[in-house]
């Protein structure tokens, strides 16, 4: 059985759907002003994983991610650009899809934008006006009055009595600390600031909070209430606990079963910070001669929800340890069963809150086990890769260059005419090259280190 620590109540609970053998799962999607640094995308392989888990154990899931193209950030920065709204977060849009091609993430059922729902948003903000959770401030802006919500800090563990002053005043901006639980826009009323980004709406003219989007995108495709919401864990408070309250005060019943947050990511020990240089994107790991995938294998060394700390020592040495499993693995021959002794051994690790850890040791551990025969270990593997997403399935063989080949015949001949030596100094400086032999009963093969 399947259990997942959920956020929510704190505890590590047995995944029941809502419906019979099929999953509602939520996602918060970027923001799309600028590329996701790498600490970003450790939420979506997170979300990938447990998509393919669940598939993986027969659900069929609805997988809905949302794109944030209009918001604080985007309006600030196509304005500081130039560029209009839509043409300036399309690019990013389309960026952030290449990447997580790149980084073997499956695409979501469903991507919307917010752009493309302001009519769902503005209905839910007229819905809250009307059962009294919501007004109008003087400035124009739609609120909610988080003390009409009695259960208001559920998800964060926040104690409104403790802070209870700061309950009286309003929030227009997006993003904010706990310390400023605040009554938040739902609505923002236009002013110059937000240029020529507006809609004339019955509540006015203006543009949506960032937590109304994800209520209004999310229920439109999964219903009022559903399985799953995935998301970092810096977005607990004060998105995701906005998001429950505008969204249950709207329907009147729950909103989400089990919320699930991954932790951050440090690098070198220390938070990202664009002053610290430090907030990577997968750009800059691919110009230190590292892939994506190199970044999703390291990644899945940790549970989700474990603090994780980079460093390119440590991706190095995932690296390495990917391409000797590769190199295993396209030896191997085909025709085998899965193994179901260590399939079962990689399904407990992956019911206990996915421990993808555990997972990939199982996956090691098989190949080590001499008892196991090798057209088994391809099938049980390709089985494990289907959650691990490293898409071992289509891994080949390399053709090597010309040098290499000219060399490896050269030391053919070597071995022919029983030269050791030489046949030795040709395998070293093919090594030296980037490059590793093999002599089997069907000839050398060669493989890139």
């Amino acid at each position: 059985m399947l259990k997942l620590l959920n956020t929510l109540t704190k505890k590590e609970e047995v995944f029941k759907p809502i419906k019979e053998g099929h999953v509602g799962l939520y996602s918060c999607g970027p923001t799309v002003y600028n590329y996701p640094h790498i600490g970003n995308y450790r939420a979506f392989i997170f979300a990938d994983i447990l998509k393919r888990y669940l598939k993986y154990i027969g659900y069929d899931v609805m997988h809905v991610m949302n794109i944030t193209d209009i918001d604080d950030k985007t309006i600030r920065d196509s304005i500081a650009r130039g560029e209009s709204l839509l043409d300036f977060t399309e690019f990013y849009t389309k960026e952030f899809n290449r990447e997580l091609k790149d980084l073997n993430i499956e695409p979501a059922t469903k991507q919307p934008k917010a752009t493309d729902h302001i009519k769902e948003m503005v209905q839910m903000t007229e819905e809250l006006l009307e059962k009294g959770f919501a007004y109008k401030g003087d400035d124009g802006s739609v609120y909610f009055d988080i003390k009409k919500f009695k259960s208001y800090g559920k998800l964060s563990g926040l104690d409104l009595e403790k802070i209870e002053n700061n309950t009286k005043s309003r929030i227009k901006k997006d993003e904010y600390d706990k310390e400023n639980a605040e009554d938040f826009a739902l609505w923002k009323a236009w002013d110059q600031n937000d240029g020529d980004v507006y809609w004339d709406t019955p509540i006015g003219r203006g543009r949506p909070g960032w937590h109304i989007e994800c209520s209004a995108m999310s229920t439109k495709y999964l219903g009022d209430h559903f399985d799953i919401h995935t998301g970092g864990v810096d977005l607990t408070f004060p998105h995701h606990e906005n998001e429950i309250a505008q969204s249950e005060c709207a329907s009147g019943h729950k909103f989400v079963n089990y919320w699930l947050h991954n932790e951050h990511l440090l690098i070198d020990g220390k938070k990202m910070s664009k002053s610290l240089k430090n907030d990577y994107r997968l750009k800059d790991l691919q110009e230190k001669g590292f892939s994506p995938i190199d970044y999703r294998y390291w990644l899945l060394q940790a549970n989700y929800k474990t603090i994780v700390n980079f460093t390119w020592e440590g991706l190095s040495a995932s690296s390495n340890a990917l391409k000797k499993l590769k190199s295993y693995y396209l030896n191997l021959p085909e025709g085998g069963k899965i193994n179901e002794q260590y399939k079962n051994l990689f399904d407990e690790a992956m019911n206990d809150n996915l421990n993808t850890g555990e997972a990939l040791a199982t996956l090691w551990k098989i190949i080590k086990d001499e008892k196991v025969k090798d057209e088994e270990k391809k099938a049980t593997i390709l089985k494990f890769d289907t959650v691990l997403g490293l898409g071992i399935k289509d891994w080949k063989k390399e053709q090597a260059p010309e040098n290499i080949l000219k060399l490896i015949e050269a030391r053919n001949l070597a071995r022919k005419e029983k030269n050791w030596q030489e046949s030795d100094r040709i395998r070293e400086e093919i090594k030296n090259l980037g490059y590793k032999i093999k002599d089997t009963e069907s000839g050398t093969e060669v493989f890139k280190l």
